[in-house]
């Protein structure tokens, strides 16, 4: 028999109705899943759920290439005036 895979929003819902006092019997039927299948989904959720609140940090490399970018941008901006300074002194 086939196993079916479960998108992690699927599991989410059938969770959260759960702790909402849906009766679980009747998540099980309507997800056609076994009740310690929907334990185990809550037990993941639960386990997991201190993490919701985390903001993710910029890593060493995402920093790095951020303030590289800045320094391009400054760059273009002095050649961008010395540019203008050059046309103006032809005319």
């Amino acid at each position: 028999m086939k196993q079916r895979k479960w998108d992690s929003k699927i599991k989410a819902k059938a969770v959260i109705d759960g702790l909402k006092g849906k009766p679980i019997a009747k998540i099980c039927n309507e997800y056609q899943i076994s009740q310690s299948v929907y334990y185990q989904w809550r037990d993941q959720f639960l386990s997991h759920v201190d993490q919701i609140f985390d903001i993710p940090k910029k890593g060493n490399k995402e920093s790095r290439l951020e303030m590289e970018i800045r320094q391009l941008k400054a760059m273009i901006g002095d050649l961008t005036i010395e540019l203008k300074k050059s046309e103006e002194e032809w005319l």
